[in-house]
C-alpha cells in the first residue's frame, strides 16, 4: 500500500521521525507539493496526508486510487470534504493537538502588547538604558491584566484553555460561541452575544475554525464596537478577519493594538495592509508548531491511519 505525504516539512523539518508511519506501507514524503504535481506524486496511492496542499473537487475526481485523506491539522478546509464523501474517500483531521501551544502564544502576544518586551529590549541593546539619567524609563505604556475583561470568541478546547489562563491572571472572562450545545468547562466565564463581547472587552481573542459563517466575522462593523483602549488577538484563521478593516482600525486609533499569528493569505503579499499598520505584532503562523504539539500531531496522524486500516476510522470529518 502506497502512502504519500504531500507537504511534510512544516510538521517535520527533520527533528521528528516518519518511521512509525513507514511501517504501515510504502511511504513517500515530499517536503512541499505544487498543485501541478499532485496527480503525478499520488499516482497509485491509497492514502494521502496533507497539511496545506489543497485537494479540491477537480483534483479529487482524478485521484482514482485514493481511499483515505488525512489532514495534518485541525482545520480541514484544504479538502473538499463533500466531494470526497461522494467519492467514498474518508477524510480525517487531528483535533486538540495544539491546544496548549496556541493558548500559550495567545498570551505571548497579549503580554507583548501589555509590556512591549521586545521594544524595551531593543532600546536597552541600543544603549538607551546606559545613557539614562534615571534607573528606569518608560517609552511605552504598560498595562496590568488583573481585573481586565477578556472576550473569547470561540469557546472550544483552545478558547477554554485561554479562559483558564486568563482566570489565573485574575481577569474577567466573557465568551461568545456559535456552536450549539457546547458546555463550557471554564469556571467563572460568562456567555454573551458577539456585540456585547466586542463592547465590553479590554482584550478580544479569536479561536474559531474558518467556515462560511466565520469568514470576515471581524470587520469594520464589529471592530467599531471595541473600546479605543482594547487589544485584538487572532491565533485562529486569518480570513476570519478583514485585513484592511483591522488595519484601518489600528491606523485610526479606534483600537489600541493587535497581536496576530495568522493573516488572510499566507505567506502574505508585501502589500498586506497589516504589515505596515500601527501597534501590531505579527508572528508567522507558529502557534501550533512547538515540538511538543508537532509530536502529538505526528502520533495522532499515524493513529488515524492505523484506525482506518483496521476498519474503524476515527476523527472522520465527512460522511462516506
Amino acid at each position: 500500500m502506497k502512502i504519500v505525504v504531500l507537504d511534510g516539512y512544516t510538521l517535520n523539518p527533520g527533528d521528528l521521525s516518519w518511521e512509525r508511519l513507514g511501517m504501515l506501507g510504502e511511504l513517500v514524503v515530499y517536503e512541499r507539493t505544487a498543485s501541478s504535481k499532485i496527480l503525478e506524486r499520488t499516482k497509485g496511492a491509497e492514502i494521502i496526508l496533507t497539511n496545506k496542499t489543497q485537494l479540491k473537487a477537480e483534483i479529487l475526481n482524478q485521484l482514482t486510487s485514493v481511499r483515505y485523506i488525512g489532514v495534518l491539522a485541525t482545520g480541514y478546509n484544504v479538502v473538499d470534504i463533500h466531494e470526497a464523501g461522494k467519492l467514498g474517500v474518508v477524510v480525517t483531521n487531528i483535533p486538540a493537538y495544539s491546544t496548549s501551544s496556541v493558548a500559550q502564544l495567545t498570551f505571548a502576544l497579549i503580554l507583548e502588547l501589555c509590556h512591549h518586551v521586545q521594544k524595551f529590549s531593543d532600546s536597552v541593546m541600543e544603549g538607551k538604558w546606559s545613557c539614562s539619567v534615571d534607573f528606569t524609563y518608560r517609552d511605552y505604556p504598560l498595562m496590568e491584566l488583573e481585573s481586565k475583561t477578556i472576550g473569547i470568541i470561540g469557546f472550544g478546547n483552545i478558547g477554554q484553555k485561554v479562559c483558564n489562563i486568563a482566570s489565573a491572571f485574575g481577569m474577567n472572562v466573557i465568551a461568545f460561541d456559535n456552536h450549539e450545545g457546547r458546555t463550557p468547562a471554564c469556571n467563572g466565564s460568562r456567555q454573551v452575544s458577539l456585540e456585547d463581547l466586542m463592547k465590553e472587552s479590554d482584550i478580544v481573542t479569536v479561536h474559531l475554525p474558518l467556515t462560511p459563517e466565520t469568514t470576515g466575522m471581524i470587520n469594520k462593523q464589529t471592530l467599531s464596537l471595541m473600546k479605543k483602549t482594547a487589544f485584538f488577538i487572532n491565533t485562529s484563521r486569518g480570513a476570519v478577519v478583514v485585513d484592511q478593516d483591522l488595519a484601518d482600525a489600528l491606523n485610526n486609533d479606534l483600537i489600541a493594538g493587535a497581536g496576530l499569528d495568522v493573516l488572510s493569505v499566507e505567506p502574505p503579499p508585501r502589500n498586506n495592509p497589516l504589515l505596515n499598520a500601527k501597534n501590531v505584532v505579527i508572528t508567522p503562523h507558529i502557534a501550533w508548531s512547538t515540538r511538543e504539539a508537532r509530536e502529538r500531531l505526528m502520533n495522532s496522524a499515524v493513529t488515524n491511519v492505523e484506525a482506518y486500516l483496521g476498519g474503524n476510522p476515527v476523527n472522520v470529518v465527512n460522511l462516506v
